[in-house]
């Protein structure tokens, strides 16, 4: 199996069993080693106060794209820490994707930068996020 077959295969095991990213409208849009790109578009529920996407979905769209990378390698393994920052604000309406890339892995610890932008590029969030190995696998190989 090769590295991207095994990322495609360790995405569909996890998003099988994944109710929060279907619940929240995310889409997978390309998953291989190291890396995934989720979206989802903004609906007039992920807005906040301000009529503006809110933090929290944001967030979580990051998240996700960061857990679908980290765990690309059939490797169970989940979030240590992540840290955000908000740029710009998503609108009702915007295609927002957040594309996260392995910057490194060490042992079991990994270190993952996600960026969110909307449909024209324009930057809404920055998303670091560190990632720790843990037991088990999401198929048997």
């Amino acid at each position: 199996m090769t590295p991207d077959e095994r990322a495609k295969k360790s995405a569909k095991a996890m998003w099988a069993d994944d109710n929060a990213s279907p619940w929240f409208g995310m889409e997978i849009v390309e998953v291989s080693e190291g890396r995934a790109t989720l979206a989802l578009t903004v609906e007039p529920h992920h807005a906040n106060g301000h009529g503006i996407c809110h933090g929290g979905v944001t967030f979580s769209l990051a998240d996700s794209a960061f857990a679908f990378a980290c765990n690309s390698r059939n490797q169970n393994t989940v979030a240590q820490s992540n840290t955000i920052t908000y740029v710009a604000p998503g609108r009702i309406g915007d295609r927002l994707t957040a594309t996260a890339r392995e910057i490194s892995l060490t042992g079991r610890s990994g270190i993952y930068d996600v960026t969110v932008t909307n449909q024209d590029g324009t930057v809404i969030a920055e998303f670091r996020g560190n990632s720790r190995a843990i037991k088990g696998q999401l198929f048997e190989e």
